[in-house]
């Protein structure tokens, strides 16, 4: 929705949220829903108000609990009922400066500082480990903002009875905290307030009057920057950068002024943009990025203009170039198809209207930001959070690197006449284990982004998917899969529950089975999933394995399998039949359930994947 995309209007947000939330409500059904507590130490309610309308923008639907003013730190410390019977699937802490209850004095000591630093954070810090241990969800805290003025003028930093040198002292200590606790995540207020106008973004008439932390301009900056966080933790993020040539990585047209004339380095100033432009579309790759070309060009033209010695990316930083005269439109579809994943995973940056109102109306779904002028790029990409990171896992960091080698494997299959001799030349080796510490972010990163392979589409937190690994109960199994053209890292994840066969009408609900299991003969798949960039390699039949021999062990005898259709992930609605199972029920919205009785003589299913347990 237009209205929604950065840079909007946030004072029409404002008004019309309302309206805005009933029309995403009539236009999309395929919400992922989820309950979101908001703690606030100042008042909150326009920010869930707004907070929720770029959710369902983001396709998540949710149901908020809020605090009372200011019980943020009891609620969760004295049991509320109300937030234990909520059970939320994530809290969000609103906090700010305003509730820093004492700040240093001048005449304090530096011995003083430091311990009155330590009371402030220990206050939020036994908050935190309580709603780990309660509520085993993930959490977002504020960091704090500078104050609105200094009474200490240029001092208030260095001195450490300065407020601004005590704010960073305390944000230092919340940031050490979220690099030790993998589901926690700092909503950074202090940036915000930055890059809006600390004099506007604190002005006190709004806390004297109203109790908000921030002005009300600023409460949609603030609700869409926490919606990205949101969004990241919930798999809804963009993989991908599709990007036009021509006046969007250099200026001027390669085909017409030749690569001598294009604009790009430090010889000009508007060069001096564009090559500050290419070094930020290069360094996302370093967060996992996939980056991809979509220009009207001859492709040795394209190649040439990317070849600029003063340019920064090189024609090897990109996964799929698509230099030609098709539509762009059509290119999308195909570098989607290539990369094995959807359209709408991808954002594409073009600076001619007209190719993006195109690609806009022709492939739903792809992100097309109105990224305005060459000077302008990088803020409005950056501030819409396509790509915000929570943590950057080893998978992450070489992405690029495994999207490479699979265009690599593609082109190697059409050299071969049978399909299986190809899988056997790929030489492939599978690593297929119960969840391990070291795989425990990237299961759970992938139980949030996988929606193609996905036989149930839950989600889980970090948190979750370790509980899952010490719980006795469950059968947990994760595969990582390597070749002669790399490895791909974790790409499959299993988990079952040890239950009885009476189970089954718990999962025709689709209620949830977390917590301790029954036991039982009987194992029941809450999650099967695969990235779409191994599919047709095996790779499920070298998991099917394992998870046979797993029962096996515990004498289980029937496996259960469930599959609950969604907008996505359509193409795994017969996949429990291709292993095996026997169809036993399936309702008028698509919900299936499938029995696999294990044969006395299993027969292993893999063939052609070496595997190692």
């Amino acid at each position: 929705m237009r209205e929604l995309e950065y840079p909007f209007d946030s004072e029409e947000i404002l008004k019309k949220s309302k309206k805005l939330k009933r029309k995403l409500l009539e236009e999309r059904s395929d919400f992922l829903h989820k309950k979101i507590a908001v703690l606030g130490g100042s008042t909150t309610h326009d920010i869930v108000r707004v907070l929720e309308v770029f959710l369902l923008e983001l396709g998540i639907r949710a149901a908020f609990y809020e605090s009372e003013y200011a019980q943020y730190w009891q609620d969760v410390m004295f049991d509320e009922p109300e937030l234990v019977s909520f059970a939320p699937d994530l809290i969000f802490i609103h906090t700010s400066n305003r509730n820093i209850t004492r700040f240093p004095v001048i005449g304090d000591s530096a011995e003083q500082v430091e311990n009155l630093a330590a009371e402030q954070y220990e206050h939020f810090r036994v908050m935190w480990d309580k709603i780990a241990q309660t509520y085993h969800c993930p959490v977002i805290q504020n960091n704090f903002e500078y104050p609105f003025y200094r009474l200490m003028g240029n001092q208030e930093a260095a001195d450490i009875h300065g407020r601004i040198n005590f704010i960073n002292r305390l944000n230092e200590k919340f940031y050490e905290y979220a690099r030790g606790h993998a589901h926690f995540y700092i909503n950074d207020i202090n940036y915000m307030a930055a890059a809006y106008g600390l004099d506007k973004w604190a002005d006190p008439l709004y806390w004297h009057m109203y109790k908000y932390a921030m002005c009300l301009q600023a409460i949609p900056a603030f609700s869409y920057n926490v919606s990205h966080i949101i969004k990241a933790v919930f798999g809804k993020n963009k993989k991908a950068l599709v990007l036009d040539l021509d006046h969007t990585l250099w200026g001027g047209i390669v085909g017409d002024d030749g690569v001598e004339q294009l604009e790009i380095g430090q010889e000009t100033p508007m060069g001096q943009v564009y090559a500050e432009f290419q070094g930020y579309v290069k360094a996302q790759k370093d967060i996992g990025v996939l980056l991809c070309v979509d220009s009207k060009n001859e492709e040795e033209n394209a190649i040439a203009g990317l070849n600029h010695p003063d340019g920064t990316l090189r024609p090897e930083d990109f996964i799929v170039i698509k230099a030609n005269w098709e539509p762009k439109s059509r290119n999308i579809v195909q570098i989607a198809e290539e990369l094995n994943i959807l359209p709408d995973s991808l954002v594409f940056v073009d600076d001619n209207p007209a190719e993006r109102e195109i690609v806009e109306s022709q492939v739903p779904g792809v992100a097309v930001p109105q990224i305005g002028t060459p000077e302008q790029y990088i803020r409005v990409l950056d501030r819409s959070g396509f790509f915000e990171v929570t943590q950057v896992s080893e998978d992450d960091r070489k992405r690029n690197e495994m999207y490479r080698a699979n265009i690599q494997r593609q082109k190697q299959a059409q050299s071969f006449g049978d399909y299986r001799e190809y899988l056997l030349s790929l030489q492939m080796r599978g690593t297929i284990k119960a969840f391990e510490p070291l795989y425990m972010a990237r299961i759970a990163q992938l139980s949030n982004k996988s929606n193609q392979f996905n036989l149930t589409t839950r989600r889980y937190t970090q948190a979750e998917i370790e509980a899952f690994a010490a719980n006795p109960g469950y059968v947990t199994r994760y595969g990582k899969l390597e070749d002669k053209f790399g490895d791909n890292g974790v790409v499959s994840v299993v988990i079952g529950r040890q239950g009885a066969m009476e189970d089954i009408e718990i999962y025709r609900r689709q209620d949830s089975m977390q917590g301790e299991s029954a036991g039982g003969e009987v194992l029941h798949l809450e999650l099967w999933l695969m990235s779409c960039r191994v599919l047709k390699r095996d790779m499920e039949y070298a998991m099917m394995d394992s998870v046979v021999e797993a029962c096996r062990e515990r004498k289980i005898r029937t496996i259960m399998g469930y599959y609950y259709p969604t907008a996505k992930n359509g193409m795994v609605r017969a996949f429990y039949g291709q292993m095996g199972f026997e169809k036993l029920s399936e309702d008028d919205t698509g919900v299936s359930m499938w029995r696999y009785m294990i044969p006395g003589e299993y027969e292993k299913k893999n063939t052609v994947i070496e595997t190692v347990n």
